[in-house]
C-alpha cells in the first residue's frame, strides 16, 4: 500500500511493543523500520517490466526481513544492554513491524513475492485498493494521539483498536472480493457463459464495488462491476486477449517474468505499428495502469521485439480521473444507470471497435 499507510502501521506496531521502553520515540522508529523494505523502489532497471516485476521482491521476502529482524535485535539488545529491553521482545517489535510490510501488500491487488527467492506467483490476495482511508485514517488518528499525548494507557488502546480495525477491516475485504467473484460466476452460470478463472479486483478507495474478470476458455474475457448492494445481474462485456498477438514475444524472457509475475492477466493489442500489452487486473475498465509497448512492425511489415516501454497515458495516475470516480462510487449502491464500461474501453484502450472485435 502507500508510504502513509505503511509507516504509520510500523508506528502503531512499535509503539504497542516498545512504546513504554521507548515512549514517543518508538513511534518514530517504528515508522522509518517499516518503509525500510521498499528502498528496494531506488534501484533502477533497464525498462518498466523489470521495474514493475522486481518491486517488491527480495526487499519484501518474509525469509529476508525476519533474518533482518533477527539482526536488528540482536544489534540494540548489544548496543544498549541496559535499556531494559529483551532480545525476544526487540525481535517481536522488529519483526511485526517489517514482515506486516510486505502482507498488507499482499493483501492489494499488484502482487508481492512474499516467499522470494522462491519463484512462486506473487501473492495478490486483492482485498483492497492501493490507497484505503477506511484503512489507514484510524491508525492515523491513534498514532497522531499517542505522538502528542504519549504512550499513556489510553493512547496503547487506542493503537491496539485501530491495528485490530485494520486487521477485521482487512478480513472484510476478502470477504467482499470472494461475494463479488460468487455473484458474478452466478450471473454467467445464469447466462450459460463459461469462464475458466474468476477474480474480483478493489476499485477506486473502497472495498465495497468490485471490478470483476473472468477468462473465457477460448482466449476472450468478461469484465464487469459487481457491488454488495446490488440486487440485479452485473453489467458486463465481453472482450478479446488477442492471443494470437502473444506469439510474437514467445521466447522473450521478459514477456514471460510478466505472465508469471501478473499470473497471465494480460492482453494484447496492435495499436498502430505498436503491439501493446495491458495488465488487466489495475485500473478502470479500459483505462488499465499498467501497458507496455513491446514490440513493433517495422517497414516490411514484420515485428520486432523492443526494449518494453511504457505505452503513452498509462501510469499509476491514468485512473483517477475526477469523472469516473463519481460514477464508480455512486455505483455502490446503485445500479442505474450502469456504469458505461464499452464507452470507457472506446476512450481509454486506444483500439477502434473493428479492432476490439479481431
Amino acid at each position: 500500500m502507500d508510504s502513509i499507510t505503511q509507516a504509520v502501521l510500523g508506528a502503531a506496531l512499535q509503539g504497542t511493543v516498545l512504546g513504554r521502553i521507548q515512549g514517543r520515540r518508538s513511534l518514530l522508529y517504528g515508522a522509518a523500520l517499516a518503509t525500510l523494505p521498499d528502498l528496494d523502489v531506488i534501484i533502477r532497471y533497464a525498462d518498466p517490466v523489470s521495474q514493475m516485476t522486481y518491486h517488491r521482491g527480495f526487499s519484501h521476502s518474509l525469509f529476508v526481513l525476519t533474518g533482518l529482524a533477527w539482526l536488528l535485535a540482536w544489534l540494540v539488545n548489544t548496543r544498549w544492554p541496559g535499556k531494559g529491553y529483551t532480545l525476544p521482545r526487540l525481535f517481536l517489535a522488529f519483526w511485526l513491524v517489517l514482515v506486516t510490510h510486505p502482507l498488507l501488500d499482499a493483501f492489494t491487488v499488484y502482487g508481492t513475492q512474499l516467499f522470494w527467492p522462491l519463484q512462486t506467483t506473487p501473492l495478490s490476495w486483492a482485498a483492497v485498493f492501493i490507497i484505503d482511508p477506511v484503512y489507514t485514517l484510524p491508525l492515523l488518528a491513534a498514532v497522531l494521539y499517542a505522538s502528542c499525548q504519549g504512550l499513556t494507557r489510553r493512547a496503547m488502546q487506542l493503537l491496539t483498536l485501530a491495528l485490530l480495525f485494520g486487521a477485521a477491516y482487512l478480513g472484510f475485504g476478502l470477504a467482499g472480493r470472494m461475494a463479488a467473484e460468487q455473484r458474478f460466476q452466478a450471473a454467467l452460470d445464469q447466462q450459460g457463459l463459461v469462464a475458466s478463472e474468476v477474480r474480483a479486483v478493489p476499485i477506486a478507495f473502497n472495498s465495497l464495488v468490485w471490478r470483476v474478470l473472468a477468462k473465457t476458455p477460448d482466449g476472450d474475457y468478461y469484465e464487469g462491476i459487481s457491488s454488495g448492494f446490488d440486487r440485479r445481474a452485473p453489467e458486463m462485456q465481453r472482450l478479446p486477449r488477442n492471443l494470437e498477438l502473444a506469439k510474437v514475444l514467445a521466447d522473450q524472457p521478459l514477456h514471460a517474468r510478466l505472465r508469471w509475475f501478473t499470473d497471465d492477466w494480460l492482453r494484447y493489442d496492435q495499436i498502430g505499428d505498436a503491439l501493446v500489452v495491458t495488465d488487466l487486473r489495475m485500473g478502470i475498465p479500459g483505462n488499465y495502469t499498467f501497458r507496455f509497448t513491446m514490440a513493433h512492425r517495422d517497414g516490411q511489415g514484420r515485428w520486432r521485439v523492443d526494449v518494453p516501454s511504457m505505452w503513452q497515458g498509462a501510469g499509476p495516475g491514468s485512473m483517477f480521473n475526477g469523472d469516473d470516480l463519481v460514477l464508480i462510487w455512486r455505483r455502490i449502491v446503485d445500479q442505474q444507470p450502469p456504469l458505461p464500461l464499452a464507452a470507457w474501453t472506446d476512450r481509454y484502450l486506444g483500439v477502434s471497435t473493428a479492432e476490439r472485435g479481431r
